[in-house]
């Protein structure tokens, strides 16, 4: 992977997921450069040209993998104590209620 996505809870990310925050459009380009870790710009200039070429098998393709690959799910990246500190107070707020 192109950017060190680690999820503290559960452990290194895997698989294919769109990158929203890295996203043009619906991050389909931007996560599967990512999940292979090609450059983002290397992929969305190979989307144009399938694009060009191949204008409706490729809308049909993009639309596809929008519905198809879930999200990537947002990754806390800061210190291990302040993620511990606002998990326990975010979870001492729904037992009060």
């Amino acid at each position: 992977m192109s950017r060190r996505t680690w999820n503290i809870d559960d452990g290194p990310l895997r698989g294919l997921y769109r990158d929203r925050e890295s996203a043009w459009i619906f991050g389909v380009c931007a996560g599967v450069a990512d999940r292979f870790n090609f450059q983002v710009g290397t992929v969305r200039v190979i989307a144009v040209i399938c694009l060009v070429l191949f204008f409706w098998p490729t809308v049909a393709i993009y639309i596809g993998a929008t519905l198809l690959i879930r999200e990537k799910p947002l990754i806390y990246s800061g210190r291990r104590t302040e993620y511990e500190f606002w998990r326990r107070r975010s979870s001492d707020y729904w037992s009060r209620s």
